[in-house]
C-alpha cells in the first residue's frame, strides 16, 4: 500500500474517532456565554457582536438544515457543525504531523520502509489525538460558537503551505499560496486567529527559496512575516473600509452626492488598480508582484464575506448588534470602538493620575439625514507616571486591589517597567497562560474559576510530591476536588511527550521546529501581549490560547518518532515503530481521553436551554424584561429567535441600552411584541446627543413627577441645561427624588395587581435615583417607565445587578428567575436576613406548572455557569417555601419540597456556596415537620465543611492564609447549622456539628484569632 493511501485512511480514521467523540459529548442545545447570539444570528441570518463573524453564520445556518424544520433541533445540529469542524481540524492536524514527520526521517531519494511508514502514522495518530482530548479545544468543539471554524481554517492554512513546499519546484505550485490567501481572506469571515500563522508561513517559503539561511536572512523574513500580518490585519481589514468611508465622506458632505457614491466610485478605483497591477505584473514578468497582487485580491474575495453583514443590517433585524448599516458605522463595528483601548506599549498604570484631556481628536462621524454628521470628537485622557509596556493599567477599584495584592505593592507605589514587566510574567503569562497550557497536557484540579487563590482552577498533575510542593498538601484533598469532574490527572506524561518531540525536533530539523515554535509563539505569548488582559475576567480564556496547543500537538506527535528513535534502537524498525507509537498513545491520547471524558460530556445537560424558558415563562404577557449579562441574555435570544418561545416578550438588555442603534430597535415591533413605549425622538438619543447627564442638586423638596424630569431631560431649551467644563451645555437631572403616581384602576383594569389585593395598592411610587448621572439608557428607561401606565408589565432579571434598578428595588416582587415591577405598598415585615419580596401565587405557579429545571437532577455533568444555576434554583424553592410557610399554606409549601427534592441534585455540593442555599432549606423544611431530610443536608453540609476547610487549613500552613472567604463563610453557617440544629430539637447532631466547629476554629484560630461574619 502506497504511503499516500494510508495517509488518508489513517488521517480519515482520526477524523472519525475525534468526530464521533464530540458528537456523543456535544450540548443538546444552545450553551452559555456567545453561542445563544450566534445560533440565533445563523438561523435569522442576523448581525452578532462586533467585529462580526458572517462565514461562520453562513456555515452554521447550513448545518440547521439538517434539523428538517424541527425548531428545537437547530442548535443540536449547529453543534454538530463545530463538532465536524473539529473532526475536520484533527484531519488537516494529522496531515501536517505527516508532513512534517517524512521530511524528517525520510531522505530525498530514500526508499519508504514499514517501519518508517509505521512512524510516520503512528506519529500523526499520536498529535492529532491529544488534541482531539485536550482540554481547551475539546471544549469548543461540542458548541456553536467560531473557535472549532477558527482552528479548522488555521489547520488547513498550515497544512497547505506543507503542501506548497512540497511542490515548490514544480510548475505552478504557487497555486498553494493563492489557495492559502483565499483561505485567510475566508477565515477574517470566522475569526481572526487564522492571520497569526503569517510568520510562520513566511519562514517556510523563506527556507524553501534560499539555498542558505542567514542571521540577516532571517531576521528580514521575521520582519517581513510581521509586515504581512500588520497589512492584512490593518491595511485590508480596517484601512480599505476606512478609505471608503472617508471617500463617502467628500462624496456625500463636499460633492452633495447620495450615500454610498464615495464607497463605489473608491470600489471602482481600486478593482481598476488591482486590475491594471495584475496586467502590468504579467507583462513585465514581475512574479512576486503577481504572486502579491493576486494574494491581495483573494483575501479581498474571502473578505467579502463582511457584506452579509451590512445587507442584513438594512433588513433591521431583531438583532442588529451595532447596526452597521452605512460605511462609518460599518468601519467602527469592524474596529471594535464599543470595546475602548487598552495600552500597549507606553500608557498609564492603574493609579496614574489623569492631568489633561487631549482635544480635537479623531472626529466621529454618524449618518445624518442628508449629511454625514459630527457625533463628536474622540478624546484621550493624559496621565502623569506613564510607564513602557503598561500591564497593570485599569483603574477599576477591583483590578487596582487585584495588582496590589498580587504583586504585594503599597498604595504609595506607581509601578515601574520592572513591576509590570513582572505582572506580565507572573500574572499574564505564567496564570493565565501556562496554567491553561498545563490543564491541557499536565492536568487539572477542577472546574471552578481561578482567581489566583491557589486552590481553584489550578493546574495539579497526579504526582503527590510534586503537586504537594505546589499547591500544599494533598493527603486529603477536599471534595471540591476530588469530587469534581474536571480533576484531570496526566502525571505530566503529554507534556513530557511535547518536550521530547521538540528537542528531537529541533536535533533533527532545525528549520521546521523553528516554524513551528514560532506558531507555538504567536499563537500563545503574542496573543497575551497583544491582549494585555485585565484581571477578574468573567471567565476563563483558554479558548483564545488554542491555536498553541496545537503547535505543540504537533511535537507531542513527533515525540513518538523520538521514543522510537531514542528507546527502541535494537528492536526491528517494525517493531519498534508499533512500540513507540503504542507509548505516545498511552502517554497522551489514552490518559487524556479517560481523565476528561466525563467533564467535557454535556450531551445530558439542558440549563442554558431551560433557563432561558424559565426566564420568560415568569414573565407575564407582553412583557418587558430588563437583562444585563451574556448568560441572561443569548439563552433567551436564542430560545425566543429560534424556537420561537414567548415571542411577545421583549428582552432589553441593560448593557446595550446606552447605544442609539439599540433603542431604535426597541421602537420597532419585533416578533409579537409591539414597539417599546419610548417616546424620545431618534435626534434626541442619536450618538453624541444625551450620552451622560449629570445630576445637579437644585435641592428641590419632595419627589418630582417622572414623566415631568423627562421632558426636562429631552428638553432643547438652554435654560434648561446646564454649563459643562468644555463650555457645552447639556441636560440634566436636578434631583433623585422621583415618582410615578399611580392610577388603582388603571393598575387592576390592565391585570398588575388582582382586584382582592386593591388595598395594597400605593398611590405613587416614589423612589431615589442610586447614580450621579443619568445616562441615554438609563433615560430610555425612564422614558418607558413614565409612559407605559402599567399597560405592560415590566421585570427585571433576577441576575441583574441591584445599582441596575435604579433605586427601584422597594417595589421589585420576584416570581421565579424575574422580579416583577409592582405599585405596592412596602412590606414592613420584611427581614433583614430575608429581604426578597416574592409575588407568591405567581412564583408558585411558575415552580410547580411552567418551569423545567435543565436535568440538573440526571445530568452527567454539569459545567460551572450551569452549576451555579443550581444556587439560584435552589434559593427560589427555599424562599418560596419560606413565604407559603408564612402565610399558613402548609400543604403547598409541601409540594413545593417535593418538587426541590425530584428535580434539583440535592445530593452534590458545587463549592461552600452550596451549602449557604442548602442550609436555608434545611430551615424550612424543620418548620415543615421534614426532620430526616434536614438533618440530612445538615449532617452532609457539615461534613462537606469540614474537609474543605481542613484542606484549606493545610494548606494555609505551608502556602499561607488562602480561601479566606471560603473559611470564613463555612464557619459563619456551621455556627447557625448548630443553633438551628438545637432549636429543631436534633442535640445529637447539633452536638456533632459543634464538634466539627471546635475542632476547625481550634486549627483556624491563627488565621483568625477574632471570628467574624463572612463577608456576603
Amino acid at each position: 500500500m502506497n504511503y499516500s493511501k494510508v495517509n488518508n485512511i489513517v488521517g480519515w480514521i482520526c477524523f472519525l474517532i475525534a468526530t464521533i467523540t464530540y458528537v456523543l459529548t456535544l450540548e443538546p442545545s444552545a450553551s452559555f456565554w456567545d453561542c445563544g447570539e450566534f445560533i440565533a444570528s445563523a438561523f435569522r441570518m442576523q448581525v452578532v457582536h462586533q467585529p462580526g463573524a458572517p462565514l461562520f453564520l453562513m456555515i452554521q445556518r447550513f448545518f440547521s438544515i439538517f434539523a428538517a424544520g424541527d425548531l428545537t433541533r437547530i442548535a443540536y445540529w449547529m453543534n454538530v457543525g463545530s463538532a465536524v469542524s473539529s473532526g475536520a481540524t484533527i484531519l488537516f492536524l494529522f496531515w501536517t504531523i505527516t508532513a512534517l514527520a517524512k521530511k524528517t526521517v525520510l531522505k530525498a531519494g530514500e526508499e519508504l520502509t514499514t517501519g518508517k511508514l509505521i512512524s510516520i502514522m503512528g506519529a500523526g495518530a499520536v498529535g492529532a489525538l491529544a488534541y482531539t482530548f485536550s482540554d481547551s479545544f475539546w471544549f469548543s468543539a461540542v458548541e456553536s460558537e467560531v473557535y472549532a471554524q477558527s482552528s479548522l481554517f488555521t489547520a488547513i492554512v498550515f497544512w497547505a503551505i506543507l503542501k506548497w513546499e512540497a511542490h515548490a519546484d514544480e510548475p505552478r505550485a504557487d497555486r498553494w499560496l493563492l489557495f492559502i490567501a483565499y483561505i485567510m481572506g475566508l477565515s477574517i469571515g470566522i475569526h481572526l486567529l487564522n492571520l497569526l500563522t503569517i510568520p510562520a508561513l513566511a519562514f517556510i517559503y523563506y527556507f524553501k527559496r534560499t539555498d542558505k539561511a542567514t542571521p540577516s536572512g532571517i531576521f528580514k523574513t521575521l520582519i517581513v512575516g510581521i509586515l504581512i500580518l500588520a497589512v492584512i490585519q490593518y491595511g485590508i481589514i480596517q484601512y480599505l473600509v476606512s478609505f471608503g468611508a472617508y471617500f463617502d465622506l467628500f462624496f456625500v458632505n463636499t460633492l452633495g452626492l447620495g450615500f454610498g457614491t464615495g464607497v463605489l466610485f473608491f470600489a471602482i478605483l481600486l478593482i481598476g488598480a488591482l486590475v491594471w497591477g495584475i496586467r502590468y505584473s504579467i507583462k513585465h514578468q514581475k512574479k512576486l508582484l503577481n504572486l502579491g497582487l493576486l494574494s491581495v485580491v483573494l483575501i479581498i474575495f474571502g473578505y467579502g464575506s463582511f457584506s452579509m453583514i451590512i445587507i442584513r443590517a438594512k433588513a433591521d433585524p431583531n438583532l442588529n448588534n451595532s447596526a452597521p448599516k452605512d460605511a462609518f458605522s460599518f468601519l467602527s463595528y469592524l474596529n471594535r470602538e464599543q470595546y475602548g483601548d487598552r495600552p500597549l506599549l507606553y500608557g498609564p498604570n492603574y493609579n496614574s493620575e489623569r492631568t489633561g484631556v487631549t482635544e480635537g481628536g479623531k472626529t466621529i462621524w454618524r449618518k445624518g439625514k442628508d449629511k454625514y454628521e459630527v457625533a463628536g470628537k474622540k478624546t484621550d485622557y493624559e496621565y502623569s507616571n506613564n510607564t513602557l509596556l503598561p500591564r497593570m493599567y485599569s483603574d477599576d477599584a477591583r483590578h487596582a486591589g487585584f495588582y496590589k495584592e498580587w504583586m504585594h505593592l503599597d498604595d504609595s507605589k506607581n509601578p515601574n517597567l520592572v513591576d509590570n514587566v513582572g505582572f506580565l510574567a507572573s500574572y499574564q503569562i505564567g496564570y493565565m497562560y501556562m496554567r491553561y497550557f498545563f490543564w491541557n497536557f499536565v492536568g487539572r484540579q477542577n472546574d471552578e474559576q481561578g482567581q489566583g487563590s491557589g486552590f481553584e482552577g489550578e493546574w495539579i498533575s497526579g504526582i503527590k510530591p510534586i503537586d504537594s510542593w505546589l499547591r500544599g498538601d494533598q493527603s486529603h484533598l477536599p471534595p471540591s476536588t476530588v469530587d469534581n469532574k474536571a480533576y484531570n490527572r496526566f502525571f505530566f506524561l503529554p507534556l513530557i511527550m511535547g518536550i521530547i518531540g521538540a528537542l528531537w525536533h529541533f536535533k533533527r530539523n532545525q528549520k521546521d521546529a523553528g516554524v513551528v515554535a514560532l506558531l507555538f509563539f504567536f499563537t500563545g505569548i503574542a496573543i497575551v501581549l497583544y491582549l494585555n488582559q485585565k484581571p477578574l475576567e468573567p471567565r476563563e480564556r483558554d479558548y483564545a490560547y488554542v491555536g498553541s496547543f496545537y503547535a505543540f500537538a504537533i511535537w507531542i506527535g513527533l515525540g513518538a518518532l523520538a521514543i522510537k528513535e531514542w528507546l527502541f534502537k535494537k528492536l526491528t524498525p517494525a517493531t519498534g515503530a508499533i512500540a513507540a507509537t503504542v507509548i505516545g498513545l498511552l502517554a497522551a491520547p489514552v490518559i487524556m481521553a479517560q481523565q476528561g471524558w466525563d467533564d467535557h460530556d454535556r450531551s445530558t445537560k439542558l440549563v442554558p436551554h431551560d433557563i432561558a424558558l424559565d426566564y420568560l415563562q415568569s414573565c407575564a404577557p407582553n412583557a418587558i424584561l430588563f437583562t444585563y449579562g451574556d448568560n441572561d441574555t443569548y439563552p433567551l435570544w436564542y430560545i425566543q429567535e429560534v424556537e420561537n418561545v414567548r415571542p411577545d416578550v421583549r428582552i432589553v438588555n441593560l448593557s446595550l441600552f446606552d447605544t442609539d442603534w439599540y433603542i431604535n430597535g426597541l421602537r420597532q415591533k419585533q416578533n409579537e411584541s409591539a414597539p417599546l413605549p419610548i417616546t424620545m425622538k431618534p435626534e434626541q438619543y442619536v450618538q453624541g446627543e444625551r450620552d451622560v447627564m449629570p445630576y445637579d442638586d437644585y435641592k428641590i423638596a419632595g419627589s418630582i413627577e417622572l414623566k415631568n424630569v423627562v421632558d426636562l431631560l429631552l428638553s432643547n431649551d438652554d435654560s434648561d441645561k446646564v454649563p459643562m467644563q468644555d463650555g457645552s451645555k447639556s441636560n440634566f437631572l436636578p434631583t433623585k427624588n422621583l415618582k410615578i403616581t399611580v392610577d388603582p384602576q388603571q393598575v387592576i383594569s390592565t391585570g398588575t395587581v388582582s382586584a382582592a389585593d386593591a388595598s395594597k395598592i400605593a398611590t405613587e411610587v416614589d423612589w431615589k435615583f442610586n447614580k450621579g448621572y443619568v445616562t441615554k439608557g438609563t433615560l430610555a428607561m425612564f422614558d418607558i417607565l413614565a409612559h407605559n401606565n402599567w399597560k405592560r408589565p415590566i421585570y427585571f432579571a433576577s441576575t441583574v445587578p441591584s445599582e441596575q434598578y435604579n433605586g427601584l428595588d422597594k417595589y421589585l416582587y420576584s416570581e421565579g428567575l424575574a422580579l416583577r415591577l409592582l405599585p405596592l405598598k412596602a412590606d414592613t415585615t420584611a427581614t433583614e436576613d430575608k429581604p426578597e419580596q416574592l409575588n407568591t401565587p405567581a412564583m408558585y405557579n411558575n415552580v410547580m406548572t411552567k418551569f423545567k429545571w435543565g436535568n440538573m437532577k440526571t445530568a452527567k455533568y454539569l459545567d460551572p455557569q450551569s452549576s451555579d444555576d443550581t444556587f439560584i434554583f435552589t434559593n427560589i424553592f427555599s424562599s418560596l417555601t419560606s413565604s407559603l410557610i408564612k402565610d399558613g399554606k402548609i400543604d403547598e409549601a409541601k409540594k413545593v419540597v417535593d418538587k426541590y427534592f425530584a428535580v434539583m441534585p440535592t445530593d452534590k455540593f458545587f463549592g461552600i456556596r452550596t451549602v449557604v442555599v442548602k442550609f436555608y432549606m434545611a430551615e424550612n423544611l424543620y418548620k415543615l415537620g421534614e426532620t430526616a431530610r434536614a438533618n440530612d443536608i445538615m449532617d452532609k453540609s457539615g461534613e462537606y465543611i469540614n474537609k474543605e476547610l481542613n484542606y484549606l487549613a493545610d494548606i494555609s500552613q505551608s502556602k499561607g492564609l488562602t480561601g479566606s472567604q471560603n473559611i470564613q463563610t463555612g464557619l459563619y453557617y456551621l455556627d447557625r447549622m448548630i443553633k438551628t440544629t438545637k432549636a429543631a430539637g436534633q442535640d445529637k447532631l447539633s452536638d456533632k456539628l459543634q464538634k466539627t466547629f471546635n475542632a476547625l476554629e481550634s486549627r483556624l484560630s491563627a488565621f483568625f484569632p477574632q471570628q467574624q461574619g463572612p463577608q456576603q
